[in-house]
């Protein structure tokens, strides 16, 4: 038998772990900013995924497009890669517009850059705050939840056990009163059950278990939420759904995501003119963000979006930025608890919720872990 000699150079030894990497679209499409290359002629050659969800365009379509196809046309974005094409050097510019019809005005930070071949290719790369901004927000919401935790439970030792009495002691008097003030003592009832009511509400902000979590497929929630609504408080709403089929599952509780989307459904429905309203139901996969799990040490990747859409008045601005705080409402009555809930089940779940709203159109957007 023949024996192999193996080299003595340690220099010539390259453990398979550390082997060349040969995947430049890996690396690319793993970074969340969004990086865009073109050509002399502005042609889009390359965007990676965080690209692709920025502009909402996969790479398939954009390969396609001249960059002034996809920015305003007044956009600084144009000028700044003239001049880096001129001058052959970096360009940064702050607060640049890239919106377009499919995703509004977005204002994000532009670093442009030559490429190094012979073509007046340049790099453009798109650092997006938004990103920072949803985990601001979500601390918000969950520092705003903790506060209506303690006040909830402040409530309802101090509150519901004098209600009880007040309760008890009208109900005896109403045995010795007369017919004509009677009434007078089923309203003390009546309050005090509306004061328990709310209270109780309130209470779910009080509840620090750990929830359960199993795969669940979102299209089921959506579907089964939807037949509520066609069937109740939505029977004069137009549904339209506009799903991605390879959706995977995400991970939640399935009682929980349900009354998330009944609610917003509920608010959504509220909200559409009686006469046209719509409301559209969106899934789709997109390059999510990673968050810690309320509770562990485990990072939840956030690829999932589900949106509803309505067509109704829109959100003032008066309270748009404060809108999934508690007992912030515009309904006549409304105790502002919904959206309050909705944002605690979110955040427990691990995921985020935004909202965007102008005259007309309404967008409730939720981030989801996926399995």
């Amino acid at each position: 038998m023949c024996s192999i000699k193996m080299p003595t150079n340690k220099k010539n030894l390259v453990p398979p772990t550390l082997a060349p990497f040969d995947y430049p679209d890996i690396i690319l499409n793993s970074l969340s900013d969004a990086i865009i290359a073109v050509n002399g002629e502005d042609n889009i050659i390359f965007a990676n995924a965080a690209a692709e969800q920025l502009l909402g365009s996969s790479f398939r379509i954009l390969k396609r497009k001249n960059l002034d196809e996809i920015v305003p046309f007044d956009s600084q974005l144009l000028l700044l890669v003239t001049q880096a094409r001129l001058k052959g050097a970096i360009i940064t510019e702050y607060e640049v517009n890239i919106g377009n019809p499919n995703i509004g005005v977005v204002n994000i930070d532009v670093h442009v850059s030559p490429l190094l071949d012979e073509n007046n290719g340049i790099l453009i790369q798109l650092q997006n705050r938004s990103i920072a901004q949803k985990i601001n927000k979500r601390q918000t919401h969950r520092s705003a939840a903790r506060s209506v935790s303690g006040m909830a439970e402040m409530l309802a030792h101090e509150i519901k056990n004098p209600l009880s009495g007040i309760k008890g002691s009208a109900q005896l008097l109403s045995h010795d009163v007369s017919d004509e003030d009677r009434p007078l003592t089923n309203l003390i009832c009546e309050e005090v059950d509306r004061i328990c009511t709310l209270l109780d509400r309130m209470e779910v902000f009080t509840d620090h278990r750990r929830m359960t979590r199993n795969a669940i497929n979102i299209h089921s929630v959506l579907e089964h939420v939807k037949t509520l609504a066609e069937n109740g408080f939505g029977k004069h709403v137009e549904f339209i759904e506009l799903y991605d089929p390879s959706l995977p599952e995400t991970i939640g509780d399935r009682g929980a995501l349900i009354q998330v989307f009944l609610n917003l459904l509920k608010n959504a429905s509220e909200a559409v003119p009686t006469s046209g309203g719509k409301i559209t139901m969106t899934t789709a996969y997109r390059q999510g963000v990673r968050m810690t799990a309320p509770g562990t040490n485990e990072k939840l990747h956030l690829p999932l979006e589900v949106c509803i859409i309505d067509n109704g008045g829109g959100i003032s601005t008066e309270i748009k930025e404060n809108i999934f705080d508690p007992f912030v409402t515009t309904k006549v009555g409304g105790s502002g608890f919904g959206l309050a809930i909705v944002t605690k089940i979110v955040g427990d779940i691990g995921g985020i919720i935004e909202c965007e709203s102008d005259v007309g159109k309404t967008i409730f957007k939720i981030l989801l872990p996926a399995v």
